[in-house]
């Protein structure tokens, strides 16, 4: 990878991890459904004017908007809302990768290899030790996660895997032109379910009041997060393999504990560091299982 390309995949890592922080300030001036409306109203628009729509049957279309886009931050940031710490949900979120290779499984028909089976058990061991906390007091000074937070988030990660598949199944594509148009899906039954869970009054009240940390935390999860960030994304994945450019996305959950800690102040516990770094660990042998593997087995060669 050229130096140029390295620096533009590091841009994406932290746009992506620095983007759990700026939900958090999003959320401290509008309420989460009405964010997502909001965040997704304007990728759209006026971008739809620009990037042309991918050539894919609207039920697909429909399908990836209805899982990575609203299902995915429907529920992440209301888990953030109702207690989910930044830092953490950048490394919970990453159960995505295990949900896909289930999904995939069971709706493609793809097989689990050994490094999949490990890795995904050692995620599965760190997840549960991070969630164990949610039920106790986490240590002093560590950051406070609720139940309910990190449930919802283990829901966004899951959609997310759903949108995988979605992806997969419509193959090789502008993955920009799908990201924009898609993004037109979710601010509609947003703004229903802001209307009818969050209520006509706070939604009044959020936008009348609405300060510049929170109109700057939207044009950051549209433009920056969302449109710039699967731009940089797609233009690498269309130049190097795919293996290639992933393992970058490990480095996001770095990103995002560090700018948690640094920006919100937010501590782990001994036991949540050590979920974290299990769920790190699964996949990083879950990416790279299968490279070592087979450089094992040709150096006994």
């Amino acid at each position: 990878m050229s130096p140029k390309d390295l620096l533009l995949a590091l841009v994406v890592v932290l746009a992506w991890g620095v983007n759990f922080v700026v939900i958090k300030v999003g959320l401290h001036g509008v309420p989460p459904l009405l964010l997502g409306a909001l965040r997704f109203a304007l990728a759209a628009f006026p971008a739809v004017l620009f990037v042309k729509r991918p050539k894919l049957p609207l039920r697909w279309l429909f399908a990836y908007g209805a899982t990575i886009s609203f299902g995915q931050f429907a529920f992440l940031f209301t888990a953030m809302y109702v207690g989910m710490p930044a830092g953490l949900a950048s490394v919970v979120l990453q159960a995505q990768a295990f949900f896909t290779l289930v999904f995939a499984a069971f709706f493609l028909g793809e097989r689990f290899r050994a490094q999949n089976v490990i890795g995904l058990l050692i995620a599965a061991g760190g997840l549960a030790l991070i969630g164990l906390q949610s039920t106790g007091s986490g240590g002093a000074g560590a950051q406070a996660m609720t139940v309910a937070g990190f449930v919802l988030t283990l829901c966004a990660a899951c959609m997310w895997a759903l949108g995988n598949i979605v992806t997969k199944k419509v193959g090789k594509i502008d993955l920009v032109g799908l990201v924009v148009w898609a993004s037109l899906i979710p601010p509609l039954p947003f703004f229903m379910l802001s209307y009818f869970m969050e209520g006509p009054q706070r939604i009044e009240t959020a936008l009348t009041g609405i300060g510049m940390p929170s109109i700057g935390a939207i044009v950051y999860l549209a433009f920056i997060a969302t449109i710039l960030g699967y731009s940089l994304w797609s233009r690498l994945l269309s130049k190097y393999p795919a293996s290639q450019v992933a393992p970058f996305s490990l480095l996001v959950p770095i990103v995002g504990l560090a700018s948690a800690a640094l920006f919100l102040d937010e501590r782990l516990s001994a036991a949540q560091v050590g979920g974290a770094a299990l769920v790190m660990a699964g996949l990083v042998v879950n990416v790279f299982g299968g490279w070592v593997k087979q450089r094992f087995a040709a150096a006994r060669t």
